[in-house]
């Protein structure tokens, strides 16, 4: 009989779950980027400053789930990997019944804190004042939804239904960005655009609760059993804490620009920043289909674990390097076609950067999942704390030496410090993966020191000369990553992409 463990990361399976989930986060963005436009129109600055706000809140309201999502697909994946899940229903009716009682409370009190957010706190227009309560009282009301989505998502990527959850969600989201603009056609409130933010969040709720049932033979709504859920809580308790760790490292400076700089050095700088940021859709898309196959295998098929480490960390450099490449290059030419000259000249340097950063930050994703998958949370959280410590006091010095540059360049410096740490951990807390994470390292820094290089040249003529050898450089180097039967398969790879993420290749050319 196959090995469950090994058949959960297949290349067809594994592929499959990167293309269906980055189309799950692509396609509502690009809706979100076409429509913004018409909401400001809709709503006027006012309102949607407030719009902006609460979808903030909203983003909030995922930190009450505790990590349990994430959690609940390890561990779920590490049962189905063992051949050991009989007790799944079980498992996933006391996460989801504890987070339920949690979230209620949350919602109460959001409800009950509302009026004092927005007379204390927002100074909202009083004529806006009714319209901003009932809208975020509305949206309150949402916080269980959110908060059993990213649980029910979690059961789902556990076994690996990644094309059915996003056939489900995609539309979910996108109307989530249309709604709002139909319901401001016949209602002109924000009252109404909440209303059909909770629609969209309930509808979710449902299809996945649809898309799970067969999956979990008795599943239903069950006093929770503390011994199941304590685990998934510690678990996610850590999971959670290195995220918000993570969030804080990266949006704290541009706090700090706004404490020692200027309100329009923020703008100048946190542009640049949430445009590289859009990038980690990549990455993001490979992770969530790289933690449940790594959560499955790493116990019983550590050589297939480390194979798959290996060529999901080179496929993620492989999609990103390129973007990276061109932010780098053209960092002026892109601000100025999309911003103006004013951005191009006071943001170009920084975007160059940025560009480089956000290369290392992509790769970091692929052994941050394989230490989730192990149960380490705790070490990424240790370290994410260790690099606040470091390097806050950085961007502080490089700020006021170089301004936003400075900022900007601590952001790298931290995000390949991020990477290279996490494959030295993964390293330690793995004995199976050291291989895989040191012959990874020899591409990221390839491509590390090209998109520095192309940073220094002063024209156009080097700079596209310095892009060819980045590019030659770093293709090299992750031709070398490959073990000598891939490369004799690599014409296999590249007309058939299911192989790059497949343990063991076949013995002939064919895929």
């Amino acid at each position: 009989m196959a090995n469950p463990a090994e058949s959960r990361t297949r290349g067809r399976t594994m592929v499959a779950g990167v293309l269906w989930n980055g189309l799950g986060r692509g396609l509502p963005l690009l809706l979100a980027l076409v429509l913004t436009p018409i909401l400001i129109h809709q709503l006027g600055l006012d309102r949607w400053g407030l719009f902006t706000l609460a979808l903030a809140m909203v983003g909030v309201f995922g930190v009450f789930d505790f990590g349990v999502g994430q959690a609940l697909t390890r561990a779920l994946s590490e049962r189905i990997g063992a051949g050991r899940n009989s007790d799944a229903a079980e498992l996933v009716e006391a996460a989801i019944g504890a987070l339920l009682g949690i979230s209620i409370l949350v919602a109460i009190g959001l409800w009950v804190f509302v009026p004092v957010l927005v007379d204390r706190i927002l100074q909202v227009p009083p004529g806006l004042r009714d319209q901003a309560i009932g809208a975020m009282r509305v949206l309150a009301a949402a916080a269980p939804l959110v908060v059993l989505n990213a649980a029910l998502w979690g059961v789902l990527a556990a076994y690996q239904r990644f094309r059915a959850a996003n056939l489900v969600t995609i539309p979910v989201n996108l109307f989530y960005y249309l709604g709002p603009v139909l319901v401001l056609l016949v209602w002109d409130s924000l009252v109404g655009v909440m209303l059909a933010l909770v629609a969209c969040r309930l509808a979710n709720t449902l299809s996945y609760l649809w898309l799970i049932r067969p999956l979990l033979p008795g599943f239903g709504l069950r006093r929770p059993k503390l011994a199941l859920v304590v685990p998934l809580l510690r678990l996610g308790g850590w999971m959670t804490f290195s995220g918000l760790l993570t969030q804080a490292l990266l949006y704290a400076d541009r706090f700090l620009i706004g404490a020692i700089l200027t309100l329009s050095a923020v703008a100048f700088y946190a542009t640049p920043l949430d445009l590289v940021l859009r990038v980690w859709i990549l990455p993001v898309a490979v992770a969530q289909t790289l933690l449940p196959a790594f959560a499955s295998s790493f116990a019983t098929a550590p050589a297939p674990t480390a194979a798959l480490l290996r060529r999901g960390g080179l496929l993620v450099m492989l999609l990103v390097f390129p973007a990276c490449l061109l932010l780098v290059g053209g960092a002026r030419e892109i601000l100025w076609l999309w911003l103006g000259q004013g951005f191009a000249e006071g943001s170009g340097r920084v975007l160059q950067w940025l560009g480089c950063g956000i290369f290392f930050s992509c790769v970091a994703f692929a052994p941050n999942s394989l230490i989730d998958a192990i149960g380490r949370p705790d070490a990424t959280a240790k370290f994410a704390l260790l690099q606040a410590l470091v390097f806050l006091p950085l961007a502080v010095l490089l700020i006021r030496l170089a301004g936003i540059e400075g900022a900007a360049i601590a952001w790298t410096l931290r995000a390949a410090t991020d990477c290279a740490g996490k494959l030295w951990l993964l390293s330690r807390l793995y004995p199976p993966a050291t291989t895989a994470a040191r012959r990874l390292a020899v591409p990221m820094l390839a491509g590390g020191a090209g998109l520095l290089l192309v940073l220094a040249m002063p024209g156009l003529p080097s700079l596209v000369g310095a892009g060819a050898l980045a590019l030659a450089g770093f293709l090299v180097a992750a031709y070398r990553t490959l073990d000598p039967l891939e490369r004799g398969h690599l014409g296999s790879m590249i007309r058939h992409p299911g192989l790059l993420l497949r343990p063991n290749l076949p013995d002939s050319g064919s895929p």
